[in-house]
């Protein structure tokens, strides 16, 4: 979401590119990050990531889902450094709420 609005819709792989759906990683990311703050008072308190999940709205045979959710895993990774580093896991799904193309969630470790 973006100003309240989804700003990736559709399967990946029939309506929207690897490249669209890996801005709306980034952006599941920063509002990832936006909640991180308002919990822990500041990403400095964010002593270690630990987990990205991610959910990727595909359709039938695309397979590409890693490269989708590496558009959040890459932006933690360039704002946290050695911080950011995590698991993960990206599967596909069939339908995303309100149609969207991708669900991240973020697990971190607070200070």
């Amino acid at each position: 979401m973006r100003d309240g609005n989804l700003v990736c819709l559709g399967k990946v792989g029939a309506d929207v590119t690897v490249e669209e759906a890996y801005e709306g990683a980034k952006q599941c990311a920063l509002n990832g990050l936006a909640v991180l703050k308002s919990v822990a008072g500041s990403l400095d308190d964010i002593a270690q990531f630990v987990r990205v999940e991610g959910f990727v709205a595909s359709a039938e045979g695309f397979t590409d889902q890693a490269k989708v959710i590496n558009g959040a895993s890459k932006l933690i990774a360039a704002v946290f450094g050695e911080a950011g580093s995590h698991t993960r896991f990206a599967v596909g799904a069939n339908e995303l709420p309100l149609g969207a193309s991708v669900e991240v969630a973020l697990i971190a470790e607070a200070k």
